[in-house]
């Protein structure tokens, strides 16, 4: 029987298969692109700034180029990096990177806080809350238990978030540092408004504020330097800081910024993040000693040496600035980095006693009183996360 032959197979020529190829990958990728350009669109990524907020950001000596600058060059990311080593840096991450159990925490009433002398409530990472002479301000909040414009990344620890903006008093001033979203939470400011007096923050940063419903006349920018009275016997001052700032892909649209903060009697520190640089004797210079500096400590990598401190770092920054005791925030709430999450206390209360530095290491929620004999120093990062894995909550 006679076999016939296979009918042959139809295909494209390879000109015309590759211009198809072509024509399909572009159409893919113009419509992640729309789609990514929408997403960036969402209120919760801000604004940048225009009018009269351009105008005087234009005018800064610290803006350069279109973007703000540090004092000294840096790089956000060390230079070199091939972008193997970040995925492996991120695959071989401490398996301490998180705590295995809920973190310990004191719940203080905030609205009955006494403050005969000044005290501060620290809620993790860069979230604190000082009060004084029947004011109070709130530094950096962040409440939606994550650090990033969407909840399923950066999601806070167990245990770190048994304050809410509902455990709020009225704030008189809430102060920021910068736009990034683990200091600047869209959540919570939105949910703050009507609790706030008045917001101050670095140029540029109150175009976020104003999209997100504060009044502008509610909002002050500060540059490096300026600052003034903000009630009687109370100033504050921003001063530099080694960092960047950005919501989206672009950076250098707003500022970043430290403070001095000063009361009656008492003057503080407020450092937003920063890399290790000459900024902090030049503050030390002029506005020291401090009675206490509340320094960003964590969420450093050899990969990004230059825009945050390693902790060995901080306690030569606290020097610099001649303070009489050291406040480690930036950890103990959020994974940002790699290293385990209770490195960055372990590492700096070591090289702290070892140059005589007095450091204050508070639970979150536990209030500090500034110029007391006795601060916090319990060890509970090492011990109070195993003996307080059922009862976690303390009562002030």
């Amino acid at each position: 029987m006679r076999q016939e032959p296979d009918a042959p197979t139809q295909s494209l020529p390879p000109m015309k298969f590759l211009k198809r190829l072509m024509i399909t990958t572009t159409l893919i990728l113009l419509s992640l692109a729309i789609l990514g350009y929408l997403f960036m669109q969402q209120a919760p990524f801000g604004s940048d700034p225009a009018n009269n907020r351009l105008t005087r950001i234009r005018q800064s000596k610290n803006y350069r180029d279109g973007s703000f600058q540090n004092l000294s060059p840096t790089d956000v990311m060390a230079k070199g990096v091939p972008p193997t080593k970040m995925i492996r840096d991120y695959l071989n991450k401490s398996p301490e990177n998180t705590p295995k159990t809920p973190l310990p925490s004191v719940k203080t009433d905030l609205i009955s806080l006494p403050d005969q002398l000044p005290t501060l409530v620290w809620f993790g990472h860069s979230s604190y809350l000082i009060k004084t002479n029947g004011l109070t301000m709130l530094m950096d909040p962040v409440f939606s238990g994550y650090a990033s414009p969407v909840s399923f990344f950066g999601k806070s620890f167990p245990g770190s978030d048994v304050y809410s903006v509902a455990d709020m008093p009225t704030i008189d001033f809430l102060i920021l540092s910068h736009d990034h979203n683990d200091h600047l939470d869209y959540k919570t400011i939105t949910s703050l408004i009507p609790k706030v007096k008045k917001f101050y923050t670095a140029l540029g940063v109150g175009a976020h504020l104003e999209r997100w419903g504060v009044p502008a006349d509610r909002i002050v920018e500060f540059d490096w330097w300026e600052g003034g009275q903000i009630a009687p016997g109370i100033t504050l001052t921003a001063t530099p800081a080694r960092h960047f700032s950005g919501r989206s892909l672009a950076r250098g649209k707003t500022l970043w910024a430290s403070y001095v903060l000063n009361l009656p009697g008492y003057t503080l520190f407020l450092g937003g993040d920063s890399g290790y640089d000459t900024h902090f004797r030049a503050i030390g210079d002029k506005y020291g000693p401090f009675d206490l500096a509340i320094l960003e400590c964590g969420q450093y990598n050899t990969d990004w040496p230059l825009i945050h401190m390693f902790p060995e770092e901080v306690v030569t920054a606290a020097q610099d600035l001649r303070a009489k005791t050291l406040l480690p925030v930036h950890w103990g709430k959020f994974a940002l980095a790699y290293h385990a999450w209770n490195e960055p206390i372990q590492r700096v209360t070591k090289r702290a006693a070892e140059v005589k530095l007095s450091v204050t290491t508070p639970k979150i929620g536990e209030p500090i009183m500034i110029g007391s004999a006795h601060y916090p120093q319990a060890v509970w990062w090492e011990t109070g996360t195993e003996a307080h894995s059922s009862a976690l909550l303390e009562k002030e």
